[in-house]
């Protein structure tokens, strides 16, 4: 079955453009011209994927990825945000709401559907790889439930944050840098900032509370998670 993607903005052309290039390779695209189409579109119908664009009109591209990620069937979905707007700030806000990937306008038809293509991928290989519970004195993580635990306390966490928190996790007292860890997480020359990495670290830990001692900083190379 081919994969689904749902592909949000207010621009006709920009549209057009995407959906004709993903339909020739093949994927099946439904689109939607507002944030509040986006969140009713993504609950009622779940995509594979979705690419957002973030100036719309009404509900913002923003409000529209922290209002999936909150709500349990879409909290997981892949989203690629498709925009302008290409300030730091706004790149480290998308990162930090949780989206797989941000890319500014004008873009390579391109390089998006290569990008899509490896984010879903990913995705499948994440749905089938080992899904041991990974369990460390008062920390709980279950890869296969997207759940972690502190105190037998629910933290919820962005994609990017539990991939992470699982990631280091999963080789406590091993050295990584921000390069390998966003390489393991969201593939090869993903384009982030060492800021970017340290500020879904900085989230991670706050929301873990005193678990969050667990993700050590190493200075000058990068973080670990203590054995």
């Amino acid at each position: 079955m081919p994969k689904n993607i749902l592909v949000v903005d207010d621009e006709e052309d920009i549209l057009e453009l995407v959906r004709y290039n993903l339909t020739k390779e093949g994927y099946s695209v439904a689109v939607c011209a507002s944030g509040e189409e986006a969140i009713a579109a993504a609950k009622s119908n779940l995509p594979d994927l979705i690419v957002l664009d973030l100036m719309l009109p009404g509900v913002d591209g923003f409000e529209v990825c922290k209002q999936l990620r909150a709500y349990p069937k879409t909290a997981h979905l892949p989203i690629v945000m498709l925009t302008a707007k290409g300030e730091d700030a706004d790149i480290v806000l998308g990162l930090e709401l949780g989206a797989d990937d941000y890319i500014t306008k004008p873009f390579s038809p391109r390089v998006l559907v290569a990008r899509i293509r490896s984010i879903l991928r990913r995705n499948e290989r994440r749905q089938t790889a080992d899904t041991n519970v990974i369990k460390h004195n008062n920390l709980v993580i279950n890869p296969a439930r997207f759940e972690v635990l502190v105190e037998n306390v629910q933290v919820e966490l962005t994609a990017t944050e539990f991939a992470i928190l699982q990631f280091l996790a999963g080789h406590p007292g091993w050295v990584f840098t921000r390069n390998q860890i966003i390489g393991a997480v969201k593939g090869k020359d993903y384009p982030v900032t060492d800021r970017s990495v340290d500020v879904q670290v900085a989230g991670l830990r706050k929301k873990l509370g005193e678990a969050g001692d667990y993700i050590e900083t190493v200075r000058g190379v990068g973080y670990r998670f203590k054995e």
